[in-house]
């Protein structure tokens, strides 16, 4: 059996900030971009990876949530306590200063871990970590 990732979701309060860092910033494609009863979500990758998505959603999709619900998610997406997202990078350095020059919120600055991975972290226009990795050695 062989079982891989497919999508993956990261939850956005404002889906034209986020597409313009995750389009223009990041480089990835839009692949998708859907309304439905007053909600949106845009599906984007990256060209080498055409079988991998990442879908920028509302923070609380379900329309049967409540109020409350809605106002807690809404605040810890503030927070930037929803979800983080790891992408591989072939050059850490140089993917920290075109993020950081495009006006990215940094978090860390491009370390060598003891775990076998050169990173740096940001925040999306949302609060969402994102950290980039490179192999060292790569």
């Amino acid at each position: 059996m062989d079982i891989r990732l497919s999508s993956c979701f990261i939850a956005v309060d404002d889906h034209d900030k986020a597409l313009a860092f995750y389009r223009d910033v990041l480089g990835l494609e839009v692949r998708n971009d859907v309304g439905f009863e007053g909600m949106r979500w845009v599906t984007l990758g990256a060209p080498s990876q055409p079988d991998v998505e990442i879908v920028l959603e509302p923070p609380l999709a379900d329309p049967n949530a409540s109020p409350a619900d809605r106002q807690a998610m809404a605040e810890l997406l503030a927070k930037g306590m929803l979800r983080g997202v790891i992408f591989r990078t072939d050059d850490c350095d140089a993917t920290f200063e075109r993020i950081s020059a495009a006006g990215g919120e940094v978090v860390q600055e491009p370390v060598d871990q003891p775990y076998g991975v050169r990173d740096c972290a940001f925040r999306d226009p949302a609060g969402n970590m994102l950290r980039f990795n490179q192999p060292r050695g790569t």
